[in-house]
């Protein structure tokens, strides 16, 4: 018999040593032969990601001693840090940032000779005994200088550049009979998915390109994942029609695969993304998305042919293909995101290695309904609903839940519905999750991405807004409980919502921007032109910069607050989370602020991590007035 308890008041076995000590991230899964390889993110170990190896019939292992960290800065979120060819691992270390080489049996070597280059996104030229890759130049003064370079195997060499002029650059690929080297370029101040322009060059025999010529993008085509097919045929993503759809150079035109209102690509935030691979010459297994869910499927492109596999997920990513078999990372509400190798022919799946064992009963997870909901100027957004669901306990008759609402980063950028124990901590101790997919987000078409383009703080806001209120309408959740939390961009929408509108009685920035003239002045390279579609060009529209940063109106701020803050964060600087806790402080408002040591964008430590869902959850527990099952460090929270 369950017992009757408020809601919040919980006791659940899914706690934050459970979410640190058996959970990891998984990320770029690859194929190299019959053998796959994948990068761990593990928190017991500061965060470090781990490249490890599975062979068929064998446990996985670990490639790299434990001093090796397999992470580059390229753009600072990374990506594309390693690749394997032959059996030959090429990955770039984190603390020194070099590109190391590791051969069977033998021990790492560096490639490159010192710091100050980053390097990410690696092709073999064999014939010319090199690796070509992006290399980012932080030698010089002011902003990195992004090339393509090509980095000699007898090493001693920070790369002869090959290719320079552009702002960024990524995936170059070599076709089958290495004659041929196609990249993607973009330039300040798009994003790669607001415009991308793919080029291919003829590779001389001294090894430099030839004239290369633009064969699809611009300034408004977003180009994603350009590949050679075993015949030599360029394939590529675009998003020309308003959807990232499959295409294929024939000739100088090119031809689409299968048109559709689906979502072939993804937001390029890291290098080395992939959605599709080649099962043969002209046959594809590539993923998809519509309304937010994701498919795997083969296409056969002659015939424009598209036939869904019946797999039991619902988000793809990494997908590759080697010696008959599909690998690739998937997750569903049901299942944590894992490296899965599937054989399309007889139907066969393997669990390589899952992000979590779901050792918890699944009476303990919550499963999320997508929804819509009516927004502003008669549109609509999408989200997840998760309702508060625990096995062992219910709610006294006629209470309602409080609800946390998710605003996720990027802006640009999506959730998904796969099984998370950052979710399931909250639900399973009586809390609703709104998981908002606001306007801005991927998956939906290029229209709604857009619809955030000069509107950033007002688009997100609002349909975090609404979402909220429209399950306080539906009966589904106490609308005078309601949180927002986010990080990052998510973290901004946090702030501009409890600044700016009356609809939550609690929130927690992790990370969050506070500030958008600080952000257009001090971030990074990669997104330092970034608000000028979101915002407004900067410094001639600095009246919107002001007009929408948190900070510039904090003498607004009623509503209670947490902040969460890395000290060593390049992209979100610790000093905007310190001045909006100054700003809440001065106004009496109850607020408090925590600064991790050592973390950077985005909690890695596992104690960090821990320490951060707990003081949110206790901020909330003071806030709304329940008590916690669990024994967790007070907060100190500050009222003036």
């Amino acid at each position: 018999m369950p017992q009757i308890a408020p809601y919040g008041s919980w006791k659940s076995p899914i706690t934050t040593e459970v979410m640190t000590a058996k959970t990891i991230g998984l990320m770029q899964a690859s194929l190299d032969g019959n053998d796959v390889y994948w990068l761990e993110s593990r928190p017991l170990e500061g965060g470090r990601n781990a490249l490890v190896k599975a062979v068929p019939g064998a446990e996985p292992v670990e490639c790299l001693p434990p001093e090796f960290n397999v992470r580059t800065r390229v753009h600072e979120y990374g990506g594309g840090a390693y690749a394997v060819f032959d059996g030959v691992i090429f990955f770039v270390n984190f603390k020194d940032q070099r590109l190391y080489r590791l051969t069977p049996g033998g021990a790492p070597e560096a490639l490159t000779p010192a710091e100050g280059y980053r390097y990410a996104d690696f092709a073999l030229d064999r014939a010319r005994n090199r690796l070509i890759c992006v290399c980012e130049d932080h030698t010089g003064g002011g902003e990195p200088v992004n090339t393509l370079v090509a980095v000699p195997l007898s090493g001693g060499s920070s790369g002869e550049v090959l290719v320079s002029g552009f702002d960024f650059f990524s995936n170059p690929r070599l076709s089958p009979d290495g004659t041929q080297l196609c990249y993607l370029t973009w330039n300040h101040p798009n994003m790669p998915w607001d415009g991308t322009t793919l080029w291919v060059a003829r590779i001389g025999e001294d090894g430099a390109l030839g004239q290369s010529k633009p064969v699809a993008g611009g300034k408004a085509e977003s180009i994603f994942q350009p590949e050679w097919s075993p015949e030599g045929v360029l394939h590529f993503v675009s998003d020309r029609t308003g959807w990232w759809n499959l295409y294929r150079l024939n000739g100088d035109e090119a031809e689409a695969l299968y048109p559709a209102e689906a979502e072939f690509g993804m937001p390029q935030w890291v290098f080395g993304m992939r959605t599709y691979a080649f099962l043969g010459a002209r046959e594809l297994a590539c993923a998809f998305t519509r309304n937010g869910l994701w498919t795997l499927a083969r296409l056969e492109a002659d015939r424009k042919a598209l036939m869904p596999f019946d797999l039991p997920f619902t988000a793809f990513s990494d997908v590759c293909v080697g010696e008959g078999a599909v690998v690739f990372l998937a997750g569903s509400p049901e299942q944590p995101f894992g490296v899965w190798r599937f054989h399309p022919r007889s139907g066969a799946l393997e669990a390589l290695k899952l992000s979590f064992a779901p050792e918890i009963p699944r009476g303990y997870f919550s499963t999320p309904r997508p929804v819509e909901f009516p927004t502003e100027n008669g549109q609509t957004a999408h989200a997840l609903f998760y309702p508060p669901t625990n096995p062992d306990f219910r709610a006294p008759e006629g209470e309602l839940p409080p609800l946390r609402v998710i605003s996720h980063g990027g802006p640009t950028a999506a959730t998904n519905a796969v099984l998370n124990y950052r979710i399931q901590y909250w639900t399973s101790r009586g809390f609703a999750v709104l998981d908002v997919n606001y306007g801005g987000s991927t998956g939906y078409g290029r229209a709604y991405r857009e619809r955030l383009n000069g509107n950033w703080g007002i688009v997100d806001v609002d349909d975090c807004c609404n979402g909220a209120r429209w399950l306080a309408a539906q009966g589904l959740v106490d609308g005078k409980r309601m949180a927002i939390s986010g990080g990052s961009a998510g973290g901004f929408t946090t702030l501009a919502a409890l600044v700016f509108k009356d609809v939550f009685a609690a929130g927690a920035s992790h990370y969050g921007v506070s500030d958008l003239e600080a952000l257009a002045r001090d971030t990074h390279k990669f997104e330092s032109r970034y608000l000028d579609s979101l915002v407004g060009p900067y410094p001639e529209r600095r009246d919107l910069y002001l007009a929408r940063s948190p900070i510039h109106h904090a003498d607004r701020l009623s509503t209670p607050i947490i902040l969460l803050q890395g000290d060593s964060d390049p992209v979100v600087p610790p000093n905007q989370s310190e001045a909006m806790f100054r700003a809440a402080k001065a106004r009496g408002v109850p607020t408090a602020y925590l600064l991790f040591e050592g973390e950077q964008h985005g909690f890695r430590k596992a104690e960090n991590i821990r320490r951060a869902f707990e003081a949110e959850f206790y901020f909330y527990a003071k806030i709304f007035g329940f008590s916690p099952a669990d024994e967790i460090e007070p907060v100190e929270v500050s009222y003036q």
